[in-house]
């Protein structure tokens, strides 16, 4: 066991656990922010994707020894009362049916707008290829990020 050293949703996280152990399971089991998802543990359906210095990742695939000093946020950490764009489109789209995939889906969308302020739908199919949404809201989903887009 080590103890990682590392920022999640603008606070210092000290966590003791193994090199190999899945950012996943610290989030979820240790820091108690359960937004993140679980869904296929391979790193396939985004239903776990955080924000690691800015970048989408898939922390069911990423170890604990890549992120020790790096900046990690989670659906908790994007907004503090659900006022980013993003979310605010969500609901206004009415995305969401089982909600299960939901919070990977925003996570990855923010990466997107993060670095293209205004993506065409091309951009936005392909940056959301990956995230998997099982009851099908895919078009649904896309009207959400062409909505925050315009707004944010």
């Amino acid at each position: 066991m080590t103890t990682f050293a590392f920022t999640v949703n603008g606070k210092p996280a000290n966590v003791e656990a193994d090199a190999d152990t899945p950012l996943l399971w610290v989030i979820r089991e240790h820091l108690k922010l359960t937004g993140t998802k679980f869904g296929c543990g391979a790193g396939l359906c985004g239903a776990c994707t955080v924000h690691v210095d800015g970048k989408a990742v898939r922390s069911c695939q990423t170890q604990m020894s890549e992120v020790t000093g790096k900046k990690i946020t989670t659906i908790e950490g994007l907004s503090h009362n659900s006022s980013h764009p993003l979310q605010k489109a969500w609901v206004a789209e009415q995305v969401p049916q089982c909600g299960y995939c939901q919070s990977g889906q925003i996570m990855q969308a923010a990466s997107l707008l993060a670095k293209t302020k205004s993506p065409t739908r091309e951009q936005i199919v392909e940056h959301m290829n990956g995230n998997i949404c099982r009851c099908g809201t895919y078009p649904r989903i896309v009207r959400a990020i062409e909505r925050a887009s315009k707004e944010g």
